[in-house]
């Protein structure tokens, strides 16, 4: 019996052409599927967004939309500019008409003022100061009160309700200022000169209150001699400072009900050196 020789098997040495065929082959698939997702059809994308849109609040289909509810008007940041300047334009030439016309009150009352008290202006027992933010009329107390007193006189009160009747016309601030000498007094009433000057303002701002000036209108200040006209140390001097100082301030007083009080009344302090500006009032003891 023959015996078989087996033969020696020879080694495949191109066999890594197969793998390296099939990397090659995933890695064009791979590709393939890329340019495929890069490439978009125009057309259909655009299809696409417009659908969208329109079922997302886009622009309606019909030419003629249903309007439900009130119209509500979309402004650009232009238009809100410009708005927003005619506002600020207006409430600038309204403000400017306002003080035009607080002005021209100031003028009117002052007219009426010297027009009524021409007698007692003459005798300088009234004298009439005007700017374009105040009116002030000063009046000698030794026609309105007795030395030592806050009571009004009798003979004096035609000459306050003839100024008040000119006053009640205007909604200007009011504000009566008392003054006196530097003569000391001490009672039981009036311990200091302050008591004494803010209770004949306060005497005036009664009896405007009852000639027709609302309350609300009017502010009281007792200055005591601290703000001299004249030099205390002549009779005519202290004649001079001893006085009521009737101050219409330009604007109106605001409402209590507003909540928004001014203390200065709307304007500078009036003055009541006959110009320069006083300073504000000293707050009077309670004695």
């Amino acid at each position: 019996m023959a015996r078989r020789v087996k033969h020696e098997e020879h080694a495949n040495h191109e066999a890594w052409a197969i793998p390296y065929g099939d990397l090659i082959t995933l890695l064009l698939a791979l590709f393939v599927c890329m340019y495929a997702v890069s490439s978009v059809n125009e057309g259909r994308f655009r299809v696409l967004a417009d659908s969208l849109s329109q079922a997302f609040g886009g622009p309606p289909r019909s030419s003629q939309p249903i309007q439900i509810g009130e119209k509500i008007a979309k402004s650009t940041p232009i238009d809100s500019q410009i708005d927003a300047r005619s506002m600020l334009d207006r409430q600038a030439h309204g403000d400017q008409e306002a003080g035009i016309g607080t002005q021209r009150d100031l003028q009117q009352m002052a007219q009426q003022v010297n027009a009524a008290m021409r007698e007692l202006i003459d005798r300088d027992l009234v004298v009439v100061h005007q700017n374009q933010h105040w009116l002030e009329v000063e009046i000698r107390t030794d026609i309105l009160f007795a030395s030592g007193s806050a009571l009004v006189a009798e003979s004096a009160r035609p000459v306050l309700g003839k100024l008040a009747g000119i006053l009640a016309k205007y909604p200007n601030a009011v504000r009566i200022e008392g003054h006196t000498d530097n003569v000391p007094i001490t009672t039981a009433a009036f311990p200091s000169n302050w008591e004494l000057s803010a209770a004949r303002a306060a005497s005036v701002v009664h009896l405007f209150n009852q000639s027709g000036i609302v309350a609300q209108r009017m502010s009281v200040a007792g200055y005591g001699e601290y703000r001299p006209v004249d030099d205390n140390a002549t009779a005519q001097g202290r004649n001079r400072n001893r006085r009521v100082a009737i101050v219409v301030m330009e604007a109106p007083e605001p409402s209590p009900a507003s909540g928004k009080i001014d203390n200065n009344h709307g304007a500078p302090a009036a003055p009541s050196d006959g110009g320069a500006q006083a300073a504000p009032a000293k707050e009077v003891p309670n004695g």
